[in-house]
């Protein structure tokens, strides 16, 4: 793998890593592409709970 895999990599806080194993697995992969890139929209480097609680009332779920 090349390091430019890596280069957009997000850090994720454990309560954001709960809150995200809350999904269903069927539906955890796309959520977390669409919560990480909430993240980048935002300019963040860690995805925290109060960004996925941001990303669950926007996606209406």
């Amino acid at each position: 793998m090349s390091e430019s895999n890596f280069t957009d990599a997000l850090g994720w806080t454990s309560k954001a890593q709960e809150k995200l194993q809350n999904i269903p697995f069927f539906a955890r992969t796309q959520a977390k592409a669409r919560i990480e890139e909430l993240a980048r929209q935002a300019k963040k480097t860690v995805v925290t709970a109060d960004l996925v609680e941001q990303a669950r009332l926007e996606f209406g779920q």
